[in-house]
């Protein structure tokens, strides 16, 4: 059974996440996505808050399944049995900055391998800090996440 990983954090996660995971469902017997438990940012969403959320938007994908991780994805990858990483790209800079991580992730264990799917066009300009950007500004992002999400990211602006 060919698995892949799709790790990220995911706060929150947006239209191009769901793209990517979905087209890659169908290039793997298996897709997890992982959310990372503890990354170095300051999120809007705690992790069962982000699994939810993405789970919610792949819903009628039976090959995908989505759970926290904390630590390397590398590891979480073993612990998994992934042979694979997956990452979207949406432009040049993402390319340079993956192109890094892959090479990371191959020294730290050279059995992985990294595929990366590009974003869709029309979801090339979506990332999440952007998103929570323009809703703290009062902006409507409800065309740029899953369904009920825009509803979520409202709630917990309120909340602060």
């Amino acid at each position: 059974m060919v698995t892949a990983i799709y790790p990220g954090t995911f706060d929150p996660v947006h239209n191009g996440h769901v793209d990517v995971a979905g087209r890659a469902s169908k290039l793997f017997d298996k897709l997890i996505i992982g959310v990372y438990d503890s990354p170095p940012k300051n999120l809007l969403f705690n992790t069962e808050e982000r699994v939810e959320m993405f789970s919610k938007s792949v819903v009628n994908k039976k090959n995908v399944e989505v759970v926290p991780f904390s630590g390397l994805a590398v590891d979480f990858a073993i612990k998994v049995n992934a042979g694979f990483i997956l990452r979207g790209l949406r432009a040049g800079i993402d390319f340079e900055v993956e192109f890094e991580m892959a090479h990371m992730w191959r020294n730290l264990f050279p059995n992985i391998d990294v595929v990366c799917v590009m974003s869709a066009l029309e979801h090339q300009f979506i990332h999440s800090s952007r998103i929570k950007e323009v809703a703290q500004l009062g902006g409507n992002v409800e065309k740029l996440v899953p369904p009920g999400v825009s509803d979520l990211i409202s709630e917990k602006l309120n909340q602060k």
